[in-house]
């Protein structure tokens, strides 16, 4: 039988994709990373078609032996490379990791002081999502447009008025580590509880680049499995409060989660054992990568967010492009070059702009993965110039970005396996 042309289309759409995005592209969205050869081998396995309600060894059904030990394994692994006494990984992403933490911590009507939107809270932490959804009132912190941070001093002041259930540090788009070692003492004298989102420096805190928030009095850690930690899209919870993190626990099934798709369990495995070996010179490689890009910008005429600061202490980097058209026209013209960004909101924005702000967000990760260091990163820089200073036509930068990309095809910080092994017929990989 000949293939139906709607089948045609779906594979040829997704080599198309894999293409594009694996071999002709600079990828600088800082929410997103790529998995090992390997993490992928077992993320397509039998595990993505299986139910497993419940936690290991607890569960509704049958058949779930080795869900068991894949998802046991997983924790053990997770609490041993961040460190942390307890860990949860039904979460399917970090939105509903900050969604359970937050239904147990405050019921609808309380108070919770989040960082400031110029902060780089993330939406979920806001009236507009996950704690406006959960009826909790949202509060934000002041903010110290010097420091591009939360503003400690009257932050202080503010948990001792307001008196909250929790406050909410780590973010979306953010330079510089938030104050949890300066804060967590006036958050728990009210009798609050710290919950930090490290959705996006899972990573580099594994690999050492960052401190460890429940070191430094964090209550609960939140993240994703899928930026700076280069794992499949998923989320987790964390703490080291064993009465607090049980009651979390028993909140995800069936409140949140029913199944948490259980081909994430391997590949996070995998990507764990990878960090816990590699993920302090990834770590390491990726802040300073970071900090090149964001200084080679600023050579080439950019007007990069937080000079007086270093620029970045992250693998994110930030830049004004409004005096250049603004953040979606100058990202636009970076993506017909193959150079992909995302326009965002900016400490200096109001909320009105957000179809189109002053800001360039920028993540570092996934090309350093591919083992791109700092002289790629000045190369980044000048391709970035052409499109958006010099005015040059994307098509023709294109051709450049390609070629660049053509260098830094292979994972790094990975282990040579033969995947032969774990190929399987019946559930291939499209390339």
């Amino acid at each position: 039988m000949e293939l139906p042309e709607e089948l045609t289309k779906v594979i040829q759409l997704t080599k198309e994709q894999n293409t594009w995005r694996r071999t002709e592209t600079i990828n600088l969205i800082a929410s997103e990373n790529v998995m090992s050869p390997l993490a992928e081998a077992v993320y397509m396995s039998d595990f993505m078609s299986r139910y497993a309600e419940g936690k290991p060894y607890k569960r509704f059904y049958q058949g779930t032996k080795y869900v068991d030990e894949i998802e046991s394994l997983a924790i053990e692994l997770m609490n041993e490379v961040t460190p942390a006494k307890n860990s949860d990984l039904r979460p399917i992403s970090g939105t509903i990791a900050n969604a359970a933490v937050f239904r147990i911590l405050a019921n609808p009507g309380d108070k919770a002081l989040i960082a400031p939107v110029q902060a780089g809270s993330h939406v979920s932490h806001t009236k507009f999502g996950t704690l406006g959804a959960l009826g909790i009132q949202h509060i934000e912190m002041p903010f110290d447009k010097e420091n591009i941070n939360v503003d400690v001093d009257k932050a202080i002041k503010m948990i001792e008025e307001v008196k909250p259930k929790f406050v909410v540090l780590g973010g979306s788009l953010y330079l510089f580590p938030h104050p949890t070692k300066e804060l967590a003492p006036h958050v728990h004298a009210v009798g609050a509880k710290l919950v930090y989102d490290a959705a996006h420096v899972y990573g580099l805190i594994v690999g050492k680049a960052w401190s460890n928030p429940l070191d430094e009095g964090a209550d609960v850690m939140t993240t994703s499995t899928h930026k700076t930690f280069p794992g499949p899209q998923g989320g987790s919870i964390l703490s080291n409060d064993d009465e607090l993190f049980k009651e979390i626990s028993r909140t995800i099934f069936p409140w949140f989660v029913s199944n948490h798709h259980l081909h994430r369990l391997p590949a996070t495995a995998v990507t764990l054992i990878e960090m816990k070996y590699f993920g302090k010179d990834y770590a390491s490689q990726i802040t300073k990568n970071a900090k090149k890009l964001a200084e080679a910008l600023a050579e080439r005429g950019f007007k990069v967010v937080g000079e007086h600061l270093g620029y970045t202490k992250s693998h994110q980097v930030a830049v004004n492009v409004r005096e250049l058209g603004g953040g979606a026209k100058i990202a636009k013209l970076l993506e017909e070059a193959n150079i992909i960004v995302n326009k965002n909101l900016l400490p200096c924005d109001t909320p009105e702009t957000v179809s189109n702000p002053s800001g360039l967000r920028i993540g570092v990760q996934e090309m350093t993965r591919y083992g791109m260091r700092e002289d790629e990163m000045d190369e980044i820089a000048e391709l970035m110039k052409k499109v958006a200073i010099d005015g040059k036509d994307p098509k023709e930068v294109r051709k450049e970005v390609i070629e660049l990309r053509k260098r830094f095809l292979e994972v790094k910080y990975t282990f040579n396996v033969d995947l032969s092994s774990y190929s399987s017929k019946s559930i291939p990989m499209i390339i």
